[in-house]
């Protein structure tokens, strides 16, 4: 790891890469998108609030992982079709891409009267998008699922929105995406801490020669509002519900401007990180709500601090 005041995610100097007024249609905001790579190319799927103030998913290339250029219209909107129109009426929200079975399973809050629930989806071109499945009931939101199947079956991370056990991470078993089970917390909210109000998975989980890493936001209370910020965590690689390490510090907070001032202020979000095989990872985040900006970090540095800088998971 570098010199101890080196930051640990280097932000591209020409931050916010996407912003409202790169897409060719009317959106308020561009924010919360999951990135992965396909055919050798970059693809965003950015959430952006129409100006009636309920989202949808926009779709955005790139060559290159820094500039991206917005499709002409929409990628997926609240369907009117099935028994998925009911439950995404207000909305289609913060989505998550897993590449597996060649193709990608696509994960996305769903907003309705009756409050907020996990679809699934799937595409094998970015062309078109097969709903498959509401995966959780209300109110559930921030699902990721692992890149590879264990004992056959699925795995996937969330977040149930509840004080009982209060904003923790679970994780559930599926043989046919379908239906879940098997599940149990496996970690949570640290008192007194950057992460003590909240925390909630981010980006689909890479796999390393040490452990899963996943990259998730942590929410601190303030006197002038909540703070989100990103931190790391190391699943075992043959059990994922086990987690070797949480690193006791963020790796990133809003500090520019527009991370700072926006539809909400002091929010960096993940969905979506990108490992490239020089060894450096991408990672995407939507800031104040409202743009979205990269930067880049080493794999082993992130790992690393799972290890050094340890706490508890629980």
């Amino acid at each position: 790891m570098g010199i101890m005041n080196d930051p640990i995610v280097k932000r591209y100097r020409g931050n916010p890469i996407l912003t409202p007024a790169d897409v060719p249609y009317r959106v308020a905001t561009v924010h919360n998108a999951g990135v992965t790579k396909h055919d050798g190319k970059y693809v965003m799927l950015f959430r952006a609030h129409r100006e009636n103030g309920r989202s949808i998913l926009g779709l955005a290339d790139s060559d290159d992982g820094y500039r991206f250029t917005p499709r002409e219209r929409p990628f997926m909107v609240p369907t009117s079709d099935g028994v998925f129109a009911e439950y995404e009426e207000y909305g289609v929200e913060d989505a998550r891409i897993c590449p597996i079975d060649g193709g990608y399973l696509i994960t996305y809050s769903a907003y309705s009267r009756h409050g907020v629930r996990i679809g699934l989806a799937r595409t094998t071109d970015f062309e078109s998008i097969e709903r498959v499945s509401l995966i959780t009931q209300a109110d559930l939101r921030n699902v990721v699922i692992f890149p590879r199947k264990f004992d056959g079956r699925y795995v996937r991370l969330d977040r149930p929105h509840s004080e009982i056990s209060p904003w923790s991470v679970w994780i559930s078993y599926s043989p046919d995406l379908i239906h879940w089970g098997d599940s149990k917390v496996v970690m949570k909210p640290v008192g007194y801490h950057w992460d003590q109000m909240k925390i909630g998975p981010g980006a689909t989980p890479i796999a390393t020669d040490r452990g899963w890493l996943h990259i998730y936001h942590g929410v601190f209370p303030t006197m002038d509002g909540s703070v989100y910020r990103l931190g790391v965590a190391l699943h075992d690689l043959a059990d994922p519900s086990h987690i070797i390490g949480v690193c006791d510090r963020w790796i990133l907070q809003p500090e520019d401007p527009w991370e700072i001032t926006g539809y909400v202020h002091n929010v960096v979000f993940t969905c979506g990180a990108v490992p490239e095989d020089d060894g450096t990872v991408k990672i995407y985040w939507g800031a104040a709500d409202k743009v979205m900006c990269v930067g880049t970090a080493l794999l082993d540095d992130l790992v690393e601090l799972c290890l050094t800088e340890a706490r508890p998971a629980m």
